[in-house]
């Protein structure tokens, strides 16, 4: 009978705040490294390991998913998969380079099912409370990193940092200013690579194309080097 990865009833979910390093110690090699001892949520149990962030620690453009997947779970970095290929692809075809880029998570561990035949792992999205007892590290990191524009990619990465009002398909491809304690951010919501996957295959180079299109704002966002 397929099972839900770390499936109690009522799992103890008290946030990640606990195993951050002190203030002031906060960059994200010392981040990515507490992170690996987070009981914040059930989600650590079941998953391979932690799957922090890639990318340049001081880089103009945050990317921010999901959660990882599969791939990423196996391998402990974000966007390996079929949906980082892609996403690579349409960051390079919008002109961002490579070493303006950190790449993360809302949520650091894997959440699937696992299914017959083969006990495969199957993608489950993470609940509300999985974004908030992670969210200390996503709020931490993007201190450390200070990125001059963020991408949201999809919803779940897009109410971690937006609010629960927050739908991709009505604030994507524009430049959302919010005000912070580190003062005003800019962020750029599109399409979770993984969303343009799905999409049936006669409609998934349009979805493609949107990708690319959104991308391009928060590279114009960025402004020259």
């Amino acid at each position: 009978m397929p099972g839900m990865a770390g499936g109690a009833d009522k799992p103890e979910r008290p946030g990640a705040e606990q195993w951050l390093p002190e203030p002031g110690h906060r960059d994200v090699a010392t981040l990515r490294e507490a992170a690996t001892g987070c009981r914040g949520c059930e989600l650590w149990e079941p998953a391979t390991q932690v799957v922090f962030s890639a990318g340049a620690t001081g880089g103009r453009l945050a990317l921010v998913g999901e959660q990882p997947g599969d791939q990423e779970d196996r391998r402990g970095v974000p966007f390996v998969g079929p949906a980082g290929r892609l996403l690579q692809a349409a960051v390079e075809e919008a002109g961002i380079a490579r070493e303006d880029v950190y790449v993360t998570n809302a949520v650091k561990h894997f959440r699937f099912t696992q299914q017959a035949p083969g006990n495969r792992r199957i993608h489950a999205t993470p609940e509300a409370a999985h974004v908030t007892a992670c969210r200390p590290w996503l709020a931490a990191e993007l201190a450390a990193v200070d990125p001059e524009v963020v991408v949201v990619l999809g919803a779940t990465a897009g109410r971690a940092l937006l609010g629960p009002s927050f739908r991709v398909t009505k604030e994507r491809g524009h430049v959302i200013e919010r005000e912070t304690s580190r003062g005003t951010k800019r962020f750029v919501a599109t399409l979770h690579p993984s969303a343009v996957l799905r999409t049936p295959p006669e409609q998934r180079d349009a979805a493609r194309d949107g990708l690319v299109a959104d991308l391009r704002v928060a590279a114009a966002a960025l402004g020259p080097r």
